[in-house]
């Protein structure tokens, strides 16, 4: 029996070495793991095409989908984290900052904007998971307080939009004193029977939900999201027991009364317009 060694490589083409797919293109589903087009699924708000997962959308990407096209002006870019407390875990909290402003060319993990919807002015903010999940700092309070606070003096509706981790740990009992700020100032918004829009979309967590993400006249949630407050395992660790199917999805809630509805995002902006109209024409009423 004869041994042969290969001395010369196999059949080459002129696309050998190369990928057949350029890389950040693709995107595989984290529900059904199909394969999708970046094209194909911007084209459709970000939701896959095979099973409807609503993938995440970032503070600017919910601008463009909700507000009427050139219509908004964001506000309080000017408002930028600092490390107070000199926290360092892997790494040093201000070079965190420093890294993730330029990776994801946002100053904080909130954007805030005057917009119209229709014929509506509204008071809006949105959560970006981008920015160190999504966690609620002190300057994430201070822009989502500014929006409710322009509501007020404007006599506007407020929207806010929650996607979030929850409160963000390198700022300690700073970012805790967030929920009393934005919940205030939302106490404030109510009595003067301005509406708010509470919007949750995948996830909000923690202290987000436990402040202004539930406190909306009207709660809207995105399908599938996560919403709760702490996580499934420490739930069932501290009550000893397993917990119901689907427990903390948008579904789970809407079901047990904590939501109040679950919105396709393609059906989001015209639900918005339709529920603005309904609150608007009764306070022109009273």
């Amino acid at each position: 029996m004869a041994w042969f060694n290969r001395t010369k490589k196999g059949i080459l083409t002129s696309r050998s070495g190369q990928h057949d797919m350029p890389a950040g293109q693709w995107l595989k589903c984290p529900r059904c793991g199909a394969i999708n087009h970046i094209r194909e699924l911007n084209a459709d708000f970000g939701i896959c095409p095979k099973c409807n997962y609503h993938n995440r959308l970032g503070a600017n990407e919910y601008f463009t989908l909700l507000l009427d096209d050139r219509s908004y002006q964001f506000q309080d870019q000017e408002i930028i984290s600092t490390d107070p407390l000199e926290f360092s875990d892997r790494k040093n909290y201000s070079d965190r900052l420093k890294s993730t402003r330029t990776k994801t060319g946002l100053q904080d993990a909130v954007q805030a904007a005057i917009g119209k919807i229709e014929r509506h002015t509204v008071s809006i903010a949105a959560m970006d998971f981008s920015f160190i999940g999504g966690s609620m700092g002190s300057v994430v309070g201070e822009v989502i307080a500014r929006a409710i606070r322009r509501g007020i003096e404007q006599e506007i509706p407020v929207i806010v939009i929650a996607q979030s981790g929850g409160a963000r740990m390198m700022e300690g009992a700073l970012s805790l004193m967030q929920m009393a700020k934005t919940s205030a100032n939302l106490a404030i918004l109510h009595e003067k029977g301005i509406p708010y829009i509470s919007i949750l979309t995948n996830p909000t967590t923690g202290g987000v939900t436990a402040s202004f993400a539930m406190l909306g006249d009207i709660n809207i949630a995105e399908p599938g999201a996560l919403i709760g407050f702490a996580g499934p395992r420490v739930i069932r660790e501290t009550i000893g027991q397993d917990l119901p199917k689907g427990f903390q999805s948008s579904e789970f809630l809407k079901d047990h009364g904590f939501v109040d509805m679950v919105v396709d995002r393609r059906e989001l902006r015209d639900i918005l317009i339709h529920i603005l109209d309904l609150l608007l024409e009764e306070q022109a009423k009273d």
